[in-house]
């Protein structure tokens, strides 16, 4: 669970902002968004090749060198 401590003097909007930057870098929200609503099992499929594409993407850009 993401933590954020609120900095003497700090305005509570520019704490929110940091737990929203933080959460979004890990994925929570991204996860919420997508267990809102049913997702279909092609749906899921499309997700999960979507994923698995852009990993491979970045593993073979990364091993290029």
């Amino acid at each position: 669970m993401p933590e954020v401590s609120v900095r003497k003097g700090e305005p509570i909007d520019r704490a929110l902002k940091r737990l929203k930057s933080k959460m979004e870098s890990e994925g929570i929200m991204e996860e919420v968004r997508r267990l809102r609503a049913f997702e279909t099992p092609t749906q899921k499929t499309k997700r999960k090749a979507k994923a698995n594409a852009k990993r491979a993407k970045a593993k073979q850009r990364f091993n290029a060198s």
